[in-house]
């Protein structure tokens, strides 16, 4: 542990109402499957800030575990994949660091009422609408962070899926374009009735213009500011990564894309971003333009062709938030903010639409 308090962490609060789950059986799995150094008494607190997955500090004295389960409800086909996550977590943290290792899997979903995996748990600091107060008076600290999250990206695209045992993970021939398609599946599952016809043209214009991969690498699927953590104090590293549970083989750019489509900044094609994390767009951070030249001359890699990926990645955002506010609306979720996201989903299609535009 570092001199962060864990009691004083944003990134923890109590169990939401409804996310409790059946604690005895946890308990009684951890200490079977996970055992050594589990002393004590368990207790269980929950990260907040997470829209889907329900994720868990579980504490035995000195000993802290990260659980992660799908969310409550239905789940579309591909999401939420604990299984996945295992496979990669258990694997990549011998070759990127910035990988916590991931400790059990459990496939009984009689245990807490879905599968789920146990993560090790590390502290830190998460950068959101602000930074945090232990970066406030370091020099610089915004551009380290906008060139420590974009070398954190650019680090990933270039471990060898084959040396860390992952080279089976994906199907790379065709994976933007089954990108597309399954996304479009899930916009049409979760669309209202009223929908902004901006994103079913969205849709289109991205199917019928695929580009060509440059490379194949692993790809995050879900790579964002705040699913970065810092040291205290720190800006120039991010230390962990959260949220493998989409990663697969494929093309980096779908990563760098999606991104870049999350950096808050000026004009139209950053007002789903801004809406999304008001405030980040004040920090002095660098602009969309900076991070993706970082990006090109760290990996030699061509990116003319960015803004379909940029547009992609705010199309794919918009389909997870209206799912997001679905959840709410059906009741499988007691978290008050996914109702709120509803309002954003016709933005994030604007901003693809004014990025193929572009």
């Amino acid at each position: 542990m570092s001199e962060y308090m864990l009691d004083a962490d944003p990134e923890i609060g109590d169990v939401r109402p409804g996310d409790e789950l059946d604690w005895a059986a946890l308990e009684r799995y951890l200490q079977e499957t996970v055992g050594d150094g589990l002393t004590g008494p368990m207790t269980v607190r929950q990260f907040p800030h997470g829209s889907a997955n329900l994720t868990y500090l579980v504490t035995f004295g000195e000993r802290r575990l990260v659980v992660r389960r799908p969310p409550h409800g239905e789940v579309p086909a591909g999401a939420h994949d604990m299984a996945r996550e295992y496979r990669v977590l258990s694997q990549l943290w011998r070759s990127y660091p910035r990988a916590a290792r991931a400790l059990a899997f459990c496939n009984d979903p009689a245990v807490i009422g879905a599968e789920f995996l146990v993560i090790e748990y590390r502290s830190g600091v998460v950068i959101r609408d602000s930074l945090p107060e232990s970066m406030r008076a370091v020099p610089g600290a915004a551009d380290a962070v906008s060139a420590a999250f974009i070398e954190a990206v650019a680090e990933l695209h270039l471990v060898d899926p084959e040396t860390c045992g992952l080279g089976e993970l994906g199907r790379p021939e065709g994976f933007a374009e089954r990108q597309v398609r399954g996304w479009l599946r899930r916009w049409q599952a979760c669309r209202p009735d009223d929908a902004d016809p901006t994103m079913d043209e969205v849709a289109a214009l991205l199917a019928r213009d695929v580009p060509e991969p440059s490379r194949v690498s692993l790809v995050h699927s879900d790579l964002k500011l705040d699913n970065c953590q810092f040291l205290p104090g720190d800006p120039t590293r991010v230390h962990s990564i959260f949220d493998w549970d989409m990663t697969t083989l494929g093309d980096p750019l779908i990563d760098l894309g999606t991104a870049l489509s999350y950096w808050p900044e000026a004009g139209p094609a950053g007002e789903a971003a801004r809406a999304l994390w008001p405030g980040q767009d004040q920090l002095g951070l660098w602009s969309r333009s900076q991070l993706r030249e970082h990006y090109a001359g760290l990996l030699g890699i061509d990116v003319s062709r960015i803004a379909w990926y940029e547009a992609f990645g705010s199309w794919k955002t918009a389909v997870a938030l209206q799912q997001l506010a679905n959840r709410a609306l059906q009741g499988h979720t007691r978290d008050a903010r996914l109702a709120s996201y509803a309002p954003i989903v016709p933005v994030a299609g604007r901003a693809a639409m004014e990025l193929l535009r572009s």
